[in-house]
């Protein structure tokens, strides 16, 4: 992992340099945002239309909370977050460990299928499971090859695709002002219950949040001058995404409210029919481009962030016999693209295609989301607790808002991940 920047200080922090320097936000916020969030809030919007709104505002400050906790842990402490959990005890890495591997193999095989169905709906002749292997292996050469700064370009291009496309549809369906103004005020209609968890969890991501002060380090960013910019970053990257999830949840609203849908395969493709006859294929075909940038910059996005996560983790893990104060700084964290960072790459790209055979993408998006769930109680009450503590410069410490905002993410989290489990046992 090679720093953009040598500086050690902001020269400038305001405003118009901070806007200059936007990057790994954009990275974390849009790695977060994938198939399932897509999924989500589309099926909500056309079971309950514009009144579950406040549930995506509310996810998307939640998690701007969390990445502004982890990247100030990273600027203000100056230890990874997993230096920070080795501080908590062997458990704590013990557990992410098991998790990071299983995780990453069920996730590789959504981010495949996920990709592979737009492709297979724009250019039918290979099929969704060919199209995800290419796109996975795409990937690989790009996070191999690649270094921080090609990535974040590509990134914000995807991004950038992925505002317009679905930001453009939602206009051109026309969102009904008065009711999407009627969605702030918080309600729970029949059967939302588990909607709004979902809402409230999905806007922006999981084990990927923790990834994003690994991004600030690539970026150059190393010490607590740079919080500021951490934290306009942080606020650009959600606000961009919350827009676009909102978008989404006007698409569904306005197109197909009423008509029964349950499922992402069977919503997305009444969608791209509607659009078509709606409009003409030129309105579908924008709608298919945009989900592929969403799916493949989640792809994108993990291939790069949880290999770095693994990589700290497996230096972490050699290391815990020793003190926690001798290691786990940021010139530790530097140069974490050896054998361990390069074999989670193909972790995550060759076995999972194994799932792919299964021919079910969207379960396997659900089964995903329940690991998904398990991992947020864990980085929101390890970073109240870290944030909080001695091991953190008092004039870093948590403030009563990140306090207040970790904690309902704590309750949140919990509750979603016990609701998720539940359904998918039953």
């Amino acid at each position: 992992m090679t720093a953009e920047t040598t500086a050690s200080e902001p020269t400038s922090t305001d405003w118009r340099s901070r806007l200059r320097r936007v990057g790994p936000g954009i990275m974390a916020a849009a790695t977060g945002v994938g198939a399932g969030d897509l999924v989500a809030t589309l099926v909500a919007g056309s079971r309950f239309g514009y009144t579950l709104f406040w549930a995506i505002l509310l996810g998307a400050v939640f998690k701007m909370g969390i990445g502004e906790a982890v990247g100030r842990w990273h600027l203000g402490s100056g230890s990874t977050i997993l230096a920070g959990w080795r501080s908590l005890g062997r458990w704590a890495i013990a557990f992410f460990g098991v998790y990071i591997v299983i995780w990453g193999f069920v996730y590789g095989a959504t981010a495949m299928s996920a990709t592979g169905l737009p492709l297979n709906a724009l250019l039918p002749w290979l099929s969704v499971r060919s199209w995800g292997m290419i796109c996975g292996v795409l990937g690989l050469v790009l996070v191999w090859f690649g270094r921080y700064r090609l990535l974040e370009r590509l990134m914000t291009i995807l991004v950038g695709v992925m505002f317009v496309a679905v930001v453009g549809t939602a206009v051109l369906v026309g969102p009904n002002l008065a009711e999407l103004g009627g969605g702030l005020v918080p309600r729970l209609p029949q059967g939302s219950l588990a909607y709004v968890l979902g809402l409230m969890g999905g806007v922006g991501g999981t084990i990927t949040m923790a990834a994003y002060g690994y991004w600030t380090l690539a970026k150059g960013w190393r010490t607590p001058g740079w919080i500021p910019f951490m934290r306009t970053d942080n606020a650009v990257g959600y606000v961009t995404t919350g827009v676009f999830v909102v978008a989404m949840l006007i698409v569904g609203a306005e197109m197909l409210l009423g008509q029964g849908i349950t499922d992402g395969d069977r919503g997305l493709l009444e969608l791209g029919q509607r659009l078509a006859a709606d409009y003409g294929q030129w309105a579908r075909l924008p709608f298919l481009i945009g989900f592929l940038a969403v799916t493949f910059t989640s792809l994108l996005g993990v291939w790069n962030g949880v290999s770095l996560l693994f990589a700290d983790w497996w230096r972490t893990w050699r290391a815990s016999g020793t003190t926690p104060a001798a290691t786990g700084g940021h010139e530790d964290a530097a140069g974490m693209r050896g054998w361990p960072f390069r074999g989670y790459v193909l972790w995550l790209t060759v076995p999972p295609m194994s799932l792919l055979f299964l021919d079910k993408p969207f379960q396997l998006t659900i089964a995903y989301g329940v690991l998904g769930s398990l991992f947020m109680p864990f980085l929101a009450g390890t970073l109240l607790v870290l944030l909080n503590s001695g091991r953190m410069p008092a004039a870093h410490r948590s403030r009563w808002l990140s306090n207040v905002v970790l904690t309902l993410c704590l309750v949140l989290f919990a509750v979603l991940a016990v609701n998720k489990l539940v359904g998918y046992v039953s």
